[in-house]
């Protein structure tokens, strides 16, 4: 199964000289907790998402008016594309620890959205199908490979030795 397939199309987006206050409005208005950040034709240079809004508030007294976009996102996208193959885009929500992933076209240009909610309602029971496209057990081990908390750095020094 392509991401294409199961992707949202026509995601909303922002520019990255809008505030967040505007960013977090059009978050509500049109129920999205993320916004891929676009400019130069369209091109994906960030993302921001309800969470990172919240911890800026937080941050910075509630005020959000005066903060831009662009001060908020981080520089690193990571993305897919629309003919990637479904397991392949799951890897790298795995190995990355994110829920969504923007879907950018060979030009740099958005196509969409690949959330783990698209995923979700796709999926299917492997008892269904000898071969499915896209299994329970992948949305699971991608749930729980984006849910897995690194372990404190005492913890990791004691599975090394063998305490």
């Amino acid at each position: 199964m392509k991401v294409k397939e199961i992707m949202t199309p026509n995601a909303k987006v922002c520019a990255p000289t809008d505030t967040l206050a505007h960013a977090a409005r059009y978050m509500w208005d049109n129920d999205c907790g993320i916004l891929p950040i676009i400019k130069d034709g369209g091109k994906v240079i960030g993302l921001i998402t309800d969470r990172d809004i919240c911890m800026a508030a937080a941050i910075n007294s509630g005020n959000l008016s005066n903060i831009a976009v662009e001060d908020v996102i981080s520089g690193k996208v990571y993305s897919a594309n629309p003919e990637d193959d479904v397991r392949k885009a799951l890897e790298t929500m795995q190995e990355h620890k994110i829920r969504r992933l923007p879907v950018v076209a060979g030009d740099g240009t958005l196509d969409g959205i690949l959330s783990m909610n698209d995923v979700v309602l796709r999926a299917q029971d492997a008892s269904d199908k000898k071969n499915p496209d896209l299994a329970y057990a992948d949305v699971v081990n991608t749930y729980k490979a984006i849910c897995a908390h690194p372990l404190p750095l005492r913890q990791t020094e004691a599975a090394v030795v063998g305490v």
